[in-house]
């Protein structure tokens, strides 16, 4: 029996531009004392080991419409399909969107009981590669895929997942930063090497993220104003929080309670939808719900999850997001408790047991990036290593 194992350098997330490195070590169990001397002379042969990458895309076939494949497209397919060489994606569901060219880890390899010998695997990942995502009719999944074979036994495969997270528009800014015009550093640390794909990466997170652009919106209806809602900015990282005031002082329509929902907006293209007039897909995450009859001011402050996937737009779907505002008022003045004459006096008040209400809905866009995959290796459950027995 030959171990095969697996283990994913740097962690399971990686971003788009990354390079991924994966420690393959193969080990031959140690023989029991007294068969050793007989088996001294006896080692395990390996024909050969190789890895891959490929990202797999799966659809609702009722909602999506894949495009037609090309003959090359075709012709490549029924080559790697084939029973005698290197199928990383044989078995799988769905169709290849991302296949990095496989590298040969080692030939010919002899290994006697109880020796072991590692390899290291080296690949980067596309900046315009698509990132890992379960929609509801779209789903991207990554995996590293080692295939080993013994001398004389069929081709043993090794799949190891891994997420991918994309910042859109990464590919350009790499482009202009090896240009020299876009060059985002630090001016009190020298750093005469040229930036790596994850540092122009971080920058640009950072910058979007940090940069203050109040926006201020006064929310009315048929009636009149409602409230003025202010947000500090429109573009979140991954965990972040989102942090905004609600002012009634000047409104004119009570407004008896408030809900934000943060939603994610999944849309198929065009050209792959299969009705023409089918909506995009909404998803709900993290909500936040508020009485605020009789307030002058309030706040929300409302999480983004750090599992989620962040805004991109890919040939097949785009992925937006949106906060959901939904206001509850009340169609007559509600009178708010009277100012006691002792400020030591107790006033009790007393909500009305009826009211006659409207509900109005307004969502506002915003953009959700990426943060450090370290983070959001935090909140998923996702192995780095995997172990297969030969």
């Amino acid at each position: 029996m030959v171990e095969v194992q697996a283990q994913v350098l740097g962690g399971p997330v990686h971003l788009a531009g990354d390079t991924v490195q994966v420690c393959i070590t193969i080990t031959v169990p140690s023989l029991d004392p007294a068969l050793r001397a007989q088996s001294s002379d006896v080692c395990e042969v390996l024909a050969w080991g190789s890895a891959q990458i490929h990202c797999q895309c799966s659809v609702n076939e009722s909602r999506v419409r894949l495009p037609a494949t090309s003959p090359k497209q075709a012709e490549e397919r029924a080559v790697t399909n084939a029973d005698t060489s290197f199928a990383p994606c044989r078995g799988e569901r769905g169709h290849v969107v991302l296949s990095t060219k496989p590298k040969i880890l080692f030939c010919d390899l002899q290994l006697l009981p109880g020796e072991s010998r590692s390899f290291v695997y080296r690949e980067t990942l596309p900046c315009d590669a698509p990132p890992t995502y379960r929609g509801q009719l779209l789903k991207y999944a990554y995996k590293i895929t080692i295939g080993v074979q013994r001398l004389g036994s069929p081709i043993k495969l090794l799949r190891v997942p891994i997420r991918v997270i994309v910042l859109q528009g990464l590919s350009e800014a790499c482009v202009y930063s090896e240009s020299g015009e876009l060059a985002p550093s630090n001016p009190f640390l020298h750093t005469p090497q040229r930036d790596t794909p994850r540092h122009t990466a971080l920058q640009i997170i950072q910058n979007l993220s940090t940069r203050k652009n109040v926006n201020q919106y006064n929310i009315t209806n048929t009636q009149g104003k409602v409230v003025r809602f202010c947000i500090y900015k429109t573009s979140f990282r991954l965990g972040e929080d989102i942090v905004a005031t609600f002012d009634f002082s000047n409104a004119e329509v009570p407004c008896v309670q408030y809900s934000v929902t943060l939603q994610s907006e999944e849309v198929i293209s065009e050209a792959c939808r299969q009705r023409p007039s089918q909506k995009p897909m909404l998803v709900p995450y993290s909500k936040a719900h508020e009485v605020c009859l009789n307030m002058t001011h309030t706040n929300l402050l409302l999480p983004i999850p750090l599992h989620v996937t962040p805004t991109f737009t890919s040939d097949l779907v785009s992925l937006q997001w949106r906060l959901h505002f939904e206001f509850v008022t009340s169609k007559s003045e509600v009178p708010g408790p009277s100012t006691p004459q002792n400020p030591e006096d107790q006033i009790e008040w007393r909500a009305p047991s009826a009211l006659e209400i409207e509900t109005m809905v307004w969502d506002l866009p915003i953009t959700v990036l990426p943060t450090t995959p370290s983070q959001v290796a935090q909140a998923i459950c996702m192995p780095a290593q995997q172990t297969l027995k030969l």
